[in-house]
């Protein structure tokens, strides 16, 4: 049975220790007696999925991170646009980036089918994003759940709170101290990009026109590396062209291993934001430890993405559980009344009671 701790964070690994939750008041086995078979449903989802596209494990992890980075743990990074409201999953740093929302789709509808209206798509994203992390070779980890979706979803604030490929070290500690992550989360979550994709205009910069000299190659970037990037994107890469991608980890692109930092190391990061980690002592010795001693990278990396879990939460009666993760819940006119003045719903007006966002 789930025990409330709302103030305090204990980490653990799963079958070792339990987790409580920091800050807000979420916990391990929250759904025990609410939906007993919600994690084992999300788990055979998620390993159904990634059994047809081992790709499905890294989506859902960066799912998650950028679900957690804007507005919090919330859900928001679901929501569809509309007519009147960009959403985030359509931002710049989003599109066409993240992918595989039909798993958290299929994950939720099979979780209502079992406990209709009580398990929030955030939770289900934590869970999902949780067990993609064991499903790409990580160390297992209990999930703090009671997670509330989010009513909220803005193109503009994913723009304004991701942090970019282009990030510096100091502009990087700035965004993860922003979501009460220290450095060494940074570097350890960093450590994601072991597994996944890229498109080629997240670094295209690097290799033909690095600080806006034409022709200028990163000098932090492995040469034999770049030319590898040459031959695959054109100087011409916009957003959505070419519609390539290239894996991030060059040395173990589908397991989730230490190997980023080995290459990075060898000045194999396809970021300057990778190669960012190693312009800073504390940063570098940190990379160097972690590319030596891939087991204490993988209990690090469990504990942060524990605590990254935990960010802006909703709890309690804030938010909602959505019935579909694309759109926010219908607010009957009792409810819009009693959720006047709460922050986390949308002013205005509209067809929902919302602006911009699709209701169900």
């Amino acid at each position: 049975m789930a025990t409330r701790r709302c103030s305090s964070f204990t980490w653990a690994l799963a079958g070792l220790l339990s987790v409580a939750a920091v800050g807000a008041c979420i916990d391990v086995g929250f759904y025990d007696t609410r939906c007993p078979s919600a994690e084992t449903i999300v788990q055979q989802t998620v390993a159904a999925a990634f059994r047809n596209n081992s790709g499905v494990a890294p989506a859902l992890i960066r799912l998650h991170f950028h679900d957690c980075f804007v507005r919090g743990c919330d859900g928001s990074v679901l929501i569809d646009s509309t007519a009147n409201n960009t959403a985030e999953k359509d931002a710049g740093p989003n599109n066409p980036s993240l992918r595989f929302f039909d798993v958290v789709d299929r994950a939720k509808a099979a979780v209502e089918a079992q406990c209709p209206g009580v398990v929030s798509c955030a939770d289900i994203l934590a869970f999902a994003a949780r067990d993609s992390v064991v499903l790409a070779g990580g160390l297992g980890y209990q999930v703090p759940a009671g997670r509330r979706d989010g009513r909220i979803s803005r193109d503009t604030e994913a723009g304004d709170e991701l942090p970019p490929s282009t990030s510096t070290a100091a502009e990087l500690v700035t965004r993860f101290a922003a979501k009460n992550l220290t450095l060494q989360d940074m570097v350890v979550l960093s450590g994601s990009h072991t597994i996944g994709v890229s498109h080629c205009d997240s670094f295209t910069s690097r290799i033909y026109n690095f600080n806006n000299t034409p022709g200028a190659i990163d000098p932090a970037l492995s040469k034999a590396y770049a030319f590898l990037l040459k031959s695959v994107c054109p100087a011409n890469s916009s957003q959505f062209f070419p519609n390539t991608t290239l894996d991030m980890d060059i040395i173990t692109p589908t397991r989730l291993d230490n190997k980023y930092y080995v290459g990075l190391s060898n000045n194999l990061g396809m970021f300057e934001s990778d190669a960012a980690l190693l312009t800073n002592a504390t940063m570098r010795a940190l990379v160097d430890t972690f590319a030596r001693r891939e087991g204490m990278w993988r209990t690090e990396f469990a504990k942060s993405m524990i605590k990254m879990g935990q960010i802006d939460v909703l709890s309690g009666t804030q938010g909602e559980i959505r019935k579909n993760c694309r759109v926010i819940n219908r607010l009957n006119a009792t409810a819009a009344g009693a959720a006047a003045g709460d922050h986390h719903l949308l002013e205005g007006s509209g067809s929902s009671g919302s602006t911009g966002v699709a209701a169900s």
